[in-house]
């Protein structure tokens, strides 16, 4: 009797053009028993295609609701990750930019210059002001060289850098421009600016940092 219900309310449902899962999650009946007891209620084409756009706006809602939920979560990461490292002390500054400068910089064997290279403007930023607050050396004593592609606008990438970096065109020397085209490259930055180096010779400033990294090189191959 009560399966003979559950029939009737199954139908009812379906001649409202109610999908099989519809259904199922009304009476809790299996898609099994219900294509036994409906196949001779075919929905028609128009009721399908409407369920079938109702679904996919129903996996688009889905996907942003999904895509809001991971930004409101990094976003209170970030804030808390923001509160808890900032402001940087002196010393955690210049620890920083040794160990940035010890994955970035190049290596001079002379240790009298000092160079990073980077496609990233946060990254040469930050090092101009390193090099300006941490040691002492004046933004105006700093040089820069660009590394560009033959297809690329020259003196636009000059004025691109010079701005964001907040320096003189002056303190720019002639860039390196390599043979290939950056439109032939397969894989390309999210920068596309090219890379910047930023420079500074001293002996006295480039041993401090050269010997600095050195012990921080040396205390780590000394743990046991």
């Amino acid at each position: 009797m009560a399966r003979r219900l559950e029939k009737e309310k199954a139908i009812k449902l379906r001649k409202r053009g109610r999908s099989y899962s519809q259904i199922k999650e009304i009476l809790g009946i299996s898609k099994g028993t219900l294509s036994a007891w409906l196949r001779d209620y075919p929905l028609s084409v128009d009721r399908i295609k409407e369920l079938r756009d109702h679904n996919h706006q129903r996996i688009e809602n889905y996907r942003e609701t999904r895509r809001r939920q991971r930004e409101e979560l990094l976003n209170d990461i970030y804030l808390r990750q923001k509160k808890e490292i900032l402001p940087m002390s002196k010393r955690k500054l210049f620890l920083a930019g040794l160990f940035m400068y010890w994955a970035e910089g190049t290596k001079d064997k002379k240790f009298t210059t000092l160079c990073v290279a980077n496609s990233d403007p946060a990254i040469i930023k930050f090092f101009i002001f390193w090099f300006e607050n941490i040691l002492k050396i004046k933004k105006e004593n700093l040089n820069f060289r660009l590394h560009l592609y033959r297809d690329m606008n020259i003196n636009g990438e000059i004025n691109y850098w010079k701005n964001i970096l907040g320096v003189r065109r002056v303190q720019f020397k002639k860039p390196y421009v390599k043979s290939s085209k950056l439109s032939n490259l397969s894989y390309k930055t999210g920068f596309r600016h090219g890379t910047c180096n930023i420079i500074f010779s001293n002996a006295i400033v480039g041993r401090k940092i050269f010997m600095s990294m050195k012990a921080l090189r040396m205390s780590f191959l000394e743990k046991k």
